[in-house]
């Protein structure tokens, strides 16, 4: 079987069904932080996805075991490590985030981004 394209479409034929979310209360520092993924793919035994997501604004603590590439769609967030360096992230940026990232991630405006995730291997 020849190999298919996928599309990160939100809507309209071959969307995948939005999956709603909020932060958990002991993740939640501020704000409302409602989200939104469309997941438009998943491959790797599991380990990668890939799709859209979106975020009302709030802020949250964060612990990534995962790798992720992040392009963003609209919409402005501040990451900030356990070290206290931050990072503005806007409409038109592309940029990595490392498993083991550590920290918090705060939508300071309602953001949507494009996003490729690469879970761990299993533990053997």
């Amino acid at each position: 079987m020849p190999a298919a394209i996928t599309i990160l479409a939100t809507e309209g034929p071959g969307a995948p069904a939005p999956d709603r979310g909020r932060a958990s209360a002991d993740a939640l520092i501020a704000g409302e932080y409602a989200t939104t993924t469309w997941n438009a793919f998943t491959g790797e035994g599991d380990r990668l996805y890939c799709g859209t997501w979106e975020c009302t604004p709030g802020k949250v603590k964060v612990n990534y075991v995962e790798w992720e590439f992040c392009h963003i769609l609209s919409g402005t967030a501040v990451l900030t490590n356990e070290a206290g360096e931050s990072w503005t992230v806007k409409t038109g940026d592309g940029f990595i985030i490392p498993a083991g990232f550590r920290g918090t991630w705060e939508t300071v405006e309602t953001l949507r981004k494009h996003y490729v995730i690469l879970m761990p291997p299993a533990a053997a």
